[in-house]
């Protein structure tokens, strides 16, 4: 018996409202699971507040009665989780992360602000009312803060205590022991991180999707911060665990610069002459990055609060993210006053170079510069050499060094060259105190701590002529091949972009006496630049941003009586 088409209308009117009322039941059991992995956490964190409450009593019967000192049980435990998977790599990334980290135990501790301005007055933008009122709920929720940490690092007995003490000796961080801090191991699932071949930014967001799914199954924060550019997390953490997001972003998944190498069919690391070559194949992609960028702009305007580490990454995120409100700049923390103890004289013929061992940094762009260097006549080559700093993440990053010593044999400079793995921080200084040149070649480096770290560290740095560098760091250049600008004076370093720029800079640079006034001048005014990076103001602008949010306020949601 056929329908008619009333018939069929109210048959499909019944399943759309089934179907409908489907996805509100599930959407419901997701939050719900999410919701009860948060509460478990909670309960444990509060477990464990009740036992150090009961042992500080015990200590404390056998002592003198005191006034309570505030420091009793937690009223309730407000959740951070920290998605970072390569947490215990050693990069800025990394340092970013425990930087922030340590700021959050400094809040725990009470601690608000300690920068001031030139009137001598703290620095409080958005935070006056904060300060002022002791019940207003951000303070409430910093006094009872819990950091969890998600990571594909494995388990084991002692991980925290190793993890703590890498930290340590790589970035000089210690946490407060006040803020309690637990690792989410998903090394399970590890997998999910994998690069495939093709499609890589799809298949890497969908990773990070299900990775974070896992994640956010064992503990659901209340915040979730994402400091590693994983964009996609936003929709499982806000969306489906109904977390408050927070994001520090060091580079765009995909920006406009990305979108234009394509168009102009110019060979990269991420786009190989197989691709820029063939004209069908180039508008495929066209049409692949433009789809990603529109779903890359959605979930990413899901953040609550959107921080960024240069004026470069802000510009792209903005335009792309265009409806996730105001981006903050905050630029990413350097040890810049440890290494302004370093002295400026007496420096080595030594070129170095500080980053991970990753495609985009261009290392090989660095041993190309450095062979046109030595064949020029005019630079005086003994002890000269190119020390190559940077760690390695695995196999691949390996690999890639393997490549590099290749390339170094190959243009028959291997004897100048020196290639230095995962060093700690400790011995990076030594390096840092002797050589007399930086170098760094990223193109479109998002912001550049390798550059602040060699700039502060007294040496005059060559860097890629685009990105953070040219718009936040070396923001006066040497212009040596201009006779008007032969002075010096207020230069903090130099711009290049082919191997012939960087070798020209790099032979003025070392046919100067390392001592000479024009040098040293240049040192001084680079170093002297740095200071704007120091882990100092990245601890007050990071707390300062994070609590002039809605991230730390207590705000009732009304979908569900428990999502509050």
């Amino acid at each position: 018996m056929l329908l008619d088409n009333d018939q069929i209308l109210h048959v499909t009117k019944a399943a759309l409202l089934a179907l409908i009322a489907t996805l509100l039941i599930n959407f419901h059991q997701i939050r719900h699971t999410f919701y009860k992995s948060r509460e478990e956490f909670i309960d444990f964190q509060r477990q464990r507040n009740r036992e150090k409450l009961a042992s500080k009593k015990g200590k404390a019967s056998k002592k003198p009665s005191a006034k309570d000192d505030g420091d009793g049980e937690d009223d309730g435990v407000f959740v951070v989780g920290f998605f970072h998977p390569h947490c215990s790599a050693g990069g800025g990334g990394e340092r970013v992360l425990w930087k922030s980290i340590e700021a959050l135990g400094e809040l725990k501790e009470g601690k608000l602000m300690s920068r001031r301005t030139k009137k001598g007055k703290e620095v409080s933008n958005g935070l006056v009312d904060l300060t002022a009122g002791s019940d207003d709920s951000r303070l409430r929720n910093c006094r009872n803060m819990a950091v969890v940490v998600y990571t594909v690092d494995p388990p084991s007995a002692n991980y925290k205590q190793q993890a703590m003490k890498k930290v340590h000796e790589r970035f000089s961080i210690t946490i407060s022991p006040a803020l309690p801090v637990k690792f989410i191991h998903l090394h399970e699932v590890k997998h999910l991180l994998d690069k495939p071949k093709r499609f890589t930014m799809i298949a890497e967001s969908w990773g990070t999707m299900k990775l974070a799914w896992y994640a956010l199954s064992v503990v659901n924060p209340h915040v979730f911060i994402d400091t590693t550019g994983c964009a996609f997390t936003f929709f499982v953490a806000k969306l489906l665990a109904g977390c408050k997001v927070g994001t520090y972003v060091h580079y765009p998944t995909i920006s406009t610069d990305m979108l234009s190498l394509v168009w102009e069919r110019r060979p990269s690391y991420n786009n190989n002459s197989q691709i820029s070559t063939n004209s069908f194949i180039t508008y495929v992609k066209l049409v692949y990055y433009t789809m990603f960028a529109i779903a890359y702009g959605l979930v990413g305007s899901l953040a609550d609060l959107t921080m960024v580490n240069s004026s470069w990454t802000k510009n792209h995120i903005s335009y792309m993210w265009k409806f996730a409100g105001k981006v903050h700049v905050v630029f990413p923390p350097v040890d810049t006053k440890s290494l302004k103890d370093l002295p400026t004289g007496n420096r080595d013929n030594l070129i170095i170079s500080i980053g991970q061992f990753r495609p985009e940094k261009d290392h090989s762009l660095q041993l190309r510069s450095f062979s046109k260097l030595l064949d020029m006549p005019a630079l005086n080559k003994a002890g000269v050499q190119l020390i190559m700093i940077g760690s390695c993440r695995g196999d691949d990053d390996q690999e890639r060094v393997d490549q590099l010593r290749k390339l170094a044999r190959e243009l028959g400079i291997q004897d100048h060259v020196r290639f230095v793995l995962n060093l700690p921080y400790s011995l990076l200084k030594g390096y840092l105190g002797r050589a007399s040149v930086g170098i760094h070649t990223m193109w479109n480096e998002h912001f550049g701590i390798g550059v602040v770290e060699m700039m502060a560290a007294g040496l005059v740095t060559v860097a890629h002529d685009s990105g953070g560098p040219k718009s936040d760091i070396i923001l006066r250049t040497w212009k040596f091949d201009q006779p008007t600008e032969k002075d010096c004076h207020g230069s903090t370093g130099c711009l290049a972009s082919t191997a012939d720029e960087y070798a020209r800079a790099l032979c003025e640079i070392l046919s100067r006496d390392a001592s000479s006034q024009d040098i040293l001048d240049i040192r001084e005014s680079g170093r002297k630049s740095t200071e704007r990076f120091s882990d100092e103001v990245f601890m007050d602008s990071f707390k300062e941003t994070l609590l002039s949010s809605s991230l730390f306020k207590n705000q009732p949601r009304f979908i569900f009586r428990w999502q509050s």
